[in-house]
């Protein structure tokens, strides 16, 4: 597949990377020449400087037979433009990352296909992981009816008492399946023989009614939140403020810059704002956190996320939560005492895979410490997978299936379940095994 990148800033020079690594035809096109340069050493794709929305650039660049373009500069009104020219020359698919709500009015009729918001998106989760209070990760599919459900497993816990089979049989409405493991850096995906230990960072696939059995099976215990503290100004940490004030949380900002503080108290007269560091704990100690109190790390910088959630998890907060750009930083943050973390580039990654893999894909979901993938993708008719039992498919040993929502109902698999045209499969893969496994459900 050809794919043009517009901009390489966090999230175009991840995508970068993760797509010429899998041998896409990648092409980047970057304004600041330094960032081009440093990009250009570290991936295997052509790099070039100038301005995404140059005609003669995008020519240059291959546009009139670019499968994807992506257009993901920190600049919106640039980001339209060249999804515009890169539409007027050929590329078939165009999407484009847009924050300012005025500028997604009528962008279709400009030459983009889809609009992405990473943030926006980072803030639904984290009002979703704080709302429940406990899982690192809880991303749905099938609208919902299928949630996977991620945490580090304690000590002690269900899940590491004996091998996956085992557990299984002895509970008659399981409902759930562990879709891999990631210990000591490495991913491992679960079978019937796979034992889990505590300190494993386990992603389990369960019913959008099992999901609080799903969090005890990993050793979770649920936090009732009821004031969430905010550390930084950022756009996300605007965006995460109005989800969780409408959620009925109390929320505390904190912010050292005193006029974007202000700003912020106009806008939410609600919230409670702080004029502060948030690494300094006697800023964090004044507030007096305990065991309902979770604190979002949601600065520019990466260091000063991970610092402000340590200083708040030692004055007593029962669950803090970090944003990062640095995604080797993630393999990290369990060991130090974060207990969940988010990221826009991952957001951005999980929103543009779709349009990358083959088949009907209806999401891609990607996960911070492993570069195996969670995908939803409709079966198709005169598919090979049609008619055929799970064992009968033969998956590739790094794959497996997690769910399946047919018509009105959605369940958990197992080996015996029949596969019909129509039904939305949610498997997860190692990179090696997916577009083997995507193509046994497309036509």
């Amino acid at each position: 597949m050809r794919i043009i990148i517009i901009g390489a800033g966090a999230v175009g020079s991840y995508l970068a990377e993760r797509l010429s690594a899998e041998g896409q035809d990648v092409v980047v096109i970057e304004d600041d020449e330094r960032s081009a340069h440093h990009l250009q050493s570290r991936i295997d794709a052509l790099v070039l400087v100038g301005n995404g929305a140059s005609t003669t650039l995008l020519e240059d660049a291959g546009a009139a037979r670019a499968d994807l373009l992506i257009a993901v500069s920190n600049n919106d009104g640039a980001n339209v433009l060249a999804c515009h020219a890169g539409k007027e020359i050929g590329a078939k698919t165009t999407i484009a990352r847009i924050e300012e709500p005025e500028l997604r009015e009528g962008a279709d009729l400009l030459g983009v296909d889809v609009i992405i918001d990473p943030s926006a998106t980072a803030a639904e989760e984290l009002a979703e992981i704080v709302g429940f209070g406990g899982p690192s990760e809880m991303v749905q599919f099938a609208e919902g009816k299928l949630v996977m459900v991620g945490g580090v497993v304690g000590p002690n816990a269900p899940i590491t008492m004996g091998p996956l089979s085992l557990l299984r049989l002895r509970s008659a409405d399981w409902g759930w399946v562990v879709a891999a493991l990631v210990r000591d850096g490495q991913t491992i995906v679960a079978h019937g023989d796979t034992e889990v230990h505590s300190g494993d960072h386990a992603l389990v696939m369960t019913t959008e009614d099992k999901v609080e059995r799903a969090t005890k099976l990993i050793g979770l215990t649920r936090r009732h939140i009821d004031r969430t503290i905010i550390m930084g100004g950022t756009r996300l940490a605007v965006l995460a403020t109005a989800r969780l004030l409408d959620s009925g949380l109390d929320v505390v900002l904190v912010d050292e810059d005193a006029e974007r503080a202000a700003k912020l108290a106009d806008k939410y007269p609600k919230a409670l704002v702080i004029v502060g560091d948030p690494t300094d704990p006697e800023v964090l100690a004044s507030l007096d956190l305990g065991p309902k109190d979770v604190a979002l790390g949601l600065t520019g910088w990466d260091e000063v996320n991970v610092l402000s959630c340590l200083v708040a998890k030692a004055s007593g907060a029962g669950m803090v939560i970090s944003r990062f750009n640095r995604i080797p930083y993630v393999r990290l943050l369990a060991g130090v005492g974060i207990d969940a973390a988010v990221s826009s580039r991952l957001m951005a990654a999980s929103a543009i895979l779709r349009f990358v893999r083959q088949g009907k894909v209806e999401q891609v979901a990607t996960f911070s410490d492993t570069d195996a993938e969670a995908i939803e993708i409709e079966v198709s008719e005169g598919s090979e997978a049609v008619g055929k039992t799970l064992l009968e498919l033969a998956l590739p040993i790094g794959v497996i299936i997690g769910g399946i929502s047919r018509q009105e109902t959605t369940f958990v698999p197992d080996g015996s379940t029949v596969v019909r045209a129509g039904d939305h499969i949610i498997f997860f893969a190692l990179p090696r095994d997916i577009e083997r496994s995507a193509a046994l459900f497309t036509k």
